[in-house]
C-alpha cells in the first residue's frame, strides 16, 4: 500500500490511542503526513566527551560511564531522583524530576548518558538525561546527526515525545527507500540540482551526514516555496486574462484643479514616481491590483486623493474602506480640508451614520453625485450601491478577510481597479509571498520639514528623570502620549496597569489635563477623549494601542510606551508614527523592566538605532515570524510553511518564484501534457492553501 494511504494507527508504535492524538495535534492521517512532520533540530551524536571537556550549557553532550551513588528525595508528585555519574576521571550530577519510578539504576554497569548541562550552584548538572546501556549499543551505527521533533505537552504527557516520534518515523523508513512518486519532474530537478523527493524524506529524518541534510533541505524548501509561487502567478495571469480594467486615460479638471490650485505641500519624489506607476495602470486597460507601501507619515493619503480624482476625471466613483470608525473620520476630515474650496463631493458611512444620512449618500452614490465614499465594513452591505465604481482603496487592508474586501469587487459590473495600503512597511520576502499577485509601490521618503524621531530606551528606574523630561515638553506647550499594552489573554491586569497609569500621571501632572482611552469604553466617550487630545484640551493621553492608527496630533511631541517589552518590532514603529507628525523634535521613550531577554534587549537596540521602517520589518521578520507582522499569530501566513523560512530563505524564495515565471511563460494555463505534475500537485495544495481571493 502507497504511504499516502497508508493510515497511522497501523504503523508500529501507534495504535488508536496515539493516533487521534497525532491527527489532533499534528494534523496527519497517513503515514506520508508523517514524513512531513519535519525535525526542528538535529543533535550530533557522533562526538563522546570527557566530563572535565563541559564549558558549554548550549551543546548536548553524551558520556560513556556509571552511577556511583544516588538518592530519591521527597514523595508523590514532588519526589525527586539525584545520582552522581563518572566516567572515571570526574563526576557529574544528573536529576529526575517527573517519571522518577521508571528509572532503573544499576551500580558497576556502564550507560551512556545524553542531556544538555546546566550551571547551578557554581557545578554542572544534567537534569533528566536520557540512558541507554552501553552493552545494548552498537557505537558504530550510534554515531550521526539524531533529529528532534517539536512535541505538544499533551503528546508528551501521552508518552509522544521527541524520541517516540523518532522510533516511529524510522518504523516508515523502509517502505519510504523503496521510493514514491516524485512531486517534481526531472527537468525541473535537473535544472536547478535537487535531490530527488525520496532521498530528500529520508536525509531531512535521518541524514547520514551534514552535506546530505543541507541538499534535503534545500529541495524540500524550494519545493514548497515554488509551488506557492506557481499558485499565486498562476491567479494573477488568470485574473490579468479574465477581467479587463476600466480605462481611465484622462487627466482632467478634478485633478488639475486640485494639483495646481490646492495642494497642501509640495509632492516628494516618491510620491510622484508612485502617482506615475498607479497612472500607468489605470490607463493600460487591464485591471489594477497594487499594493501601496509607506511608511507612517510619508504622504499615502494624498496619493489616494489624487488617484481618486484621476477615477473622478475619467466619469468613475472610488470608494475607501478604513478599518476603523475613527481611521475613517480622520481621512474624512483630511479630504474634506484638502478638497475645500473645490467642486469633488466626499461622503462618510460608517456604524454611526443615521439611517436618515444613510438614505441621503446611498441615493448620492446612485445618481452619481458622490466621488468619493469613505467608510468603514458598512461600504460592503448590499444595499450599498455604486453608479460607476471604478477604484476601491483599502487602507490598512490586512485588518480586512478576503471575503470582505471581494465584496466591493461586486458594486460594478468589472471588478473595479484596486489600490491597497499598508503603513506597515513588509519585506520583500512577504511582499513576494503574501501579496505576490499584486504590483508593488513604495513610498520611501518622508515629506520635507520632518525632524527625525529621537526614540530612547529607559527602565522603570529611570521614571523621575523622565517625568522631569515631560514637564519639559509639556511647559513648551506639547502634547504626550503614554500607551500600555492590553494584550486580549490578560486584559483584566493590564486594564488595571492602564488606571494605574492613568491615576499616576493625574498625581504627578496636577496641573495637566488627562483622558484615557481603550477599546472597552463606547465608542462615542472613546471619540470624546480622542477629540479633546486632537484639539489640545487634553495635554496628557493615557491609552492601549486604540491609537495605533487613526490620530493625527501633530502638537503631541513625546511618545512614552510602557512595557515595551510586550510589543512587537513593528507595532513599536506604528505606535512612534503617532509622533513627529509636526515641524518641532519629537521623541519616542520605551519603558522596560530592568531584566530584559536577549530578543527584547535587540528589538530595542534596534528601534534606538533605526527610524526606518523596512529595516525594522525585516529584522521583525527575523526575530518573530511573518504571522506576527500584521497582529497575531493566526492571523499571518494564509498557508502553512512547513520548512521553508520567509526570514532565511529571501535567495531561494527569488529562485523559486522566477522557475515559475519561466513555467508560466511557455504554459499560462499549464495546459500541456508535461506540465500535468504541476497541476496535480496544485490540486493537492489547494486544500491546504487558503483561496487567495482576487486580490490577496
Amino acid at each position: 500500500m502507497e504511504l499516502s494511504q497508508r493510515d497511522i494507527t497501523y504503523l508500529p508504535g501507534v495504535g488508536p490511542k496515539r493516533a487521534a492524538m497525532l491527527k489532533k495535534e499534528l494534523h496527519v492521517s497517513t503515514a506520508l503526513d508523517l514524513l512531513y512532520v519535519f525535525p526542528y533540530k538535529y543533535i550530533d551524536r557522533s562526538r563522546f566527551y570527557m566530563i572535565r571537556e563541559i564549558e558549554d550549557t548550549e551543546t548536548y553532550v553524551q558520556i560513556i560511564g556509571e552511577f556511583v551513588d544516588w538518592k530519591t528525595i521527597g514523595i508523590g508528585k514532588s519526589q525527586r531522583l539525584s545520582a552522581l555519574f563518572t566516567d572515571g576521571t570526574d563526576t557529574i550530577e544528573t536529576v529526575w524530576f517527573r517519571g522518577v519510578q521508571y528509572v532503573k539504576l544499576e551500580r558497576g554497569v556502564k550507560y551512556i548518558l545524553f542531556g544538555k548541562p546546566t550551571f547551578f550552584n557554581h557545578t554542572y548538572n544534567i537534569v533528566h538525561p536520557e540512558l541507554e546501556l552501553l552493552s545494548r549499543v552498537n557505537l558504530e551505527t550510534h554515531k550521526g546527526l539524531e533529529p528532534h521533533y517539536n512535541t505538544s505537552g499533551e503528546m508528551k504527557a501521552g508518552w509522544l515525545n521527541s524520541k517516540a516520534m523518532r522510533k516511529i518515523i524510522a518504523g516508515i523508513m523502509p517502505d519510504l527507500k523503496q521510493g514514491i512518486p516524485d512531486t517534481l519532474p526531472q527537468s525541473l530537478r535537473e535544472k536547478y540540482r535537487l535531490m530527488d523527493l525520496t532521498q530528500s524524506l529520508v536525509n531531512i529524518h535521518f541524514p547520514t551526514d551534514t552535506q546530505s541534510l543541507r541538499q534535503a533541505r534545500a529541495r524540500l524548501k524550494f519545493e514548497e516555496l515554488f509551488y506557492i509561487q506557481l499558485q499565486i502567478l498562476l491567479q494573477m495571469k488568470r485574473r490579468e486574462s479574465q477581467f479587463v480594467g476600466f480605462p481611465m486615460p484622462r487627466v482632467g479638471a478634478a485633478f488639475n484643479d486640485f494639483y495646481f490650485n490646492h495642494l497642501p505641500f509640495s509632492l516628494t519624489n516618491a510620491q510622484k514616481r508612485v502617482i506615475k506607476e498607479i497612472q500607468t495602470d489605470l490607463k493600460s486597460g487591464k485591471q489594477m491590483n497594487r499594493l501601496l507601501q509607506g511608511d507612517v507619515g510619508s504622504g499615502k493619503t494624498l496619493v489616494a486623493l489624487l488617484c481618486a480624482l484621476l477615477a473622478k476625471d475619467n466619469g468613475y466613483q472610488t470608494c475607501i474602506m478604513a478599518p476603523t470608525e475613527i481611521l475613517a473620520n480622520q481621512h474624512m476630515q483630511t479630504l474634506t480640508q484638502m478638497l475645500q474650496g473645490t467642486s469633488v463631493r466626499v461622503d462618510l458611512l460608517t456604524g454611526s451614520t443615521t439611517k436618515k444620512q444613510r438614505e441621503g449618500i446611498h441615493s448620492a452614490l446612485l445618481s452619481g453625485q458622490t466621488d468619493i465614499l469613505i467608510g468603514t465594513h458598512a461600504l460592503i452591505e448590499d444595499t450599498v450601491q455604486f453608479a460607476n465604481l471604478g477604484l476601491v482603496i483599502v487602507d490598512e487592508q490586512h485588518r480586512f478577510g478576503v471575503a470582505q474586501r471581494a465584496k466591493l469587487w461586486t458594486k460594478n459590473v468589472n471588478p473595479p481597479h484596486v489600490l491597497v495600503m499598508t503603513a506597515t512597511p513588509i519585506p520583500r520576502t512577504l511582499a513576494m509571498t503574501v501579496y505576490g499577485d499584486l504590483s508593488v509601490s513604495v513610498i520611501d521618503e518622508l515629506p520635507p520639514g520632518r525632524k527625525p524621531i529621537q526614540t530612547l530606551h529607559y527602565t522603570q528606574l529611570r521614571r523621575d528623570g523622565i517625568n522631569r523630561f515631560l514637564r519639559e515638553q509639556i511647559n513648551k506647550g506639547r502634547q504626550i502620549y503614554v500607551v500600555y499594552p492590553l494584550i486580549e489573554e490578560n486584559k483584566k491586569s493590564d486594564l488595571v496597569d492602564l488606571e494605574n497609569g492613568y491615576r499616576y500621571m493625574c498625581e504627578h501632572f496636577p496641573d495637566c489635563r488627562v483622558s484615557m482611552v481603550h477599546g472597552k469604553m463606547k465608542a462615542k466617550e472613546k471619540d470624546m477623549h480622542m477629540q479633546q487630545f486632537a484639539s489640545g484640551e487634553t495635554q496628557i493621553l493615557v491609552a492601549t494601542t486604540v491609537i495605533e492608527v487613526g490620530v493625527n496630533v501633530p502638537n503631541a511631541s513625546v511618545m512614552v510606551v510602557e512595557n515595551a517589552e510586550r510589543f512587537g518590532l513593528s507595532q513599536l514603529h506604528q505606535l512612534r508614527g503617532r509622533v513627529g507628525r509636526g515641524a518641532e523634535q519629537s521623541y519616542c521613550i520605551l519603558l522596560t523592566r530592568v531584566e530584559l531577554s536577549k530578543d527584547t534587549r535587540k528589538r530595542m537596540d534596534i528601534m534606538v538605532a533605526t527610524n526606518d521602517g523596512f529595516r525594522i520589518a525585516e529584522a521583525d521578520l527575523q526575530l518573530r515570524g511573518p504571522g506576527d507582522l500584521e497582529g497575531t499569530q493566526q492571523s499571518g501566513l494564509p498557508f502553512e510553511l512547513k520548512i521553508a523560512s520567509l526570514s532565511t530563505d529571501q535567495k531561494l524564495l527569488e529562485i523559486a518564484r522566477q522557475a515559475a515565471m519561466d513555467i508560466l511563460d511557455d504554459d499560462p494555463e499549464l495546459s500541456s501534457t508535461e506540465n500535468e505534475m504541476y497541476r496535480r500537485q496544485l490540486g493537492k495544495l489547494k486544500q491546504r492553501v487558503v483561496d487567495w481571493g482576487i486580490i490577496s
